[in-house]
């Protein structure tokens, strides 16, 4: 899909990734990307007709890479420890570096009843890839013995997401980085079954 756009096109989807993270969907407008990309409005509009229409195409560039990305972790590491932990320090690595401080679907996430529908089934779309991803992950490791679930995979997944995001939260709360890898790790820590 990102072939798909103009080197034009991919930056201004680029720049609204950035925008979304720090401020959701009401917190940018075409004239911030147009300032952040130096063209007019009118440019914006010619690439994407709507703000609905760029946010939407801009989620499911996001979609695409997190599915490759957990893709990968399935891939190189196939140890369910290993990925979950791979998973929260990419994370750590993000919001330690600035790179990325939140996921931009939990930002919209929070946004959900304002959001134009094609916006929202994307966001869920990502919240269902991801639970997918976490409940393999987790029922390969009750499975192995390595993690101890006390409740369903799926519901198991959610949690782990939902404390994950917040984590996030925490370490944009606290103004803290470090913050989130101490909270993603306890959430792991909790996972992994004791003998």
């Amino acid at each position: 899909m990102k072939d798909a756009l103009s080197p034009k096109a991919a930056e201004i989807a680029s720049h609204t990734r950035t925008l979304l993270e720090t401020g959701g969907y009401n917190g940018f407008s075409y004239a911030d990307i147009a300032v952040r990309v130096n063209i007019s409005k009118a440019s914006i509009h010619h690439h994407f007709p709507s703000k609905a229409e760029l946010v939407q195409v801009v989620v499911a560039l996001y979609r695409a890479e997190a599915r490759e990305g957990l893709a990968v972790l399935d891939r190189q590491l196939d140890d369910p420890l290993k990925e979950l932990n791979a998973y929260v320090d990419y994370w750590s690595t993000c919001i330690r570096g600035g790179t990325s401080s939140f996921c931009i679907c939990a930002m919209l996430a929070a946004e959900l009843p304002l959001l134009p529908a094609q916006i929202v089934e994307e966001v869920r779309g990502h919240f269902d890839d991801l639970t997918s991803w976490l409940t393999a992950v987790l029922q390969k490791g009750a499975a192995s013995g390595q993690l101890g679930l006390q409740g369903p995979a799926a519901d198991e997944a959610r949690a782990f997401m939902a404390s994950v995001h917040g984590a996030m939260l925490a370490a944009r709360g606290f103004g803290d980085p470090h913050t989130f890898h101490t909270l993603g790790q306890l959430s792991i820590a909790r996972l992994v079954k004791t003998a």
